[in-house]
């Protein structure tokens, strides 16, 4: 059973429309492949780590006022986002993909 699914993995892996799949993915090594990497993983944890419980503060300030629905749900996802602190899974990924990046 092991052995199928060694087999069957490493015939996925050298099958050429998973190869191409896997380049499609990669980010390019551009500026803005750097930036969106950056700007869309990396950041966001960062600023999570420092202000976190400010953001949290303000939106549940703010959804104490009764806002208009799109307030609320705004208010609400910022709540949902920052009120565990950095996300490590999110981190991860933008590092996996910041070295992918580069090799």
């Amino acid at each position: 059973m092991k052995q199928t699914l060694k087999s069957k993995a490493k015939s996925i892996a050298q099958h050429p429309a998973t190869k191409k799949a896997l380049n499609d993915m990669k980010p390019e090594k551009s500026l803005w492949g750097i930036l969106g990497v950056l700007l869309f993983f990396i950041f966001p944890e960062i600023i999570a780590y420092f202000y976190a419980q400010e953001i949290t503060t303000f939106a549940k300030n703010a959804l104490l006022e009764h806002p208009a629905l799109p307030e609320k749900y705004l208010y609400d996802i910022l709540v949902m986002l920052f009120e565990e602190g950095i996300s490590w899974l999110n981190l991860g990924i933008g590092m996996a993909l910041l070295v992918w990046l580069f090799f």
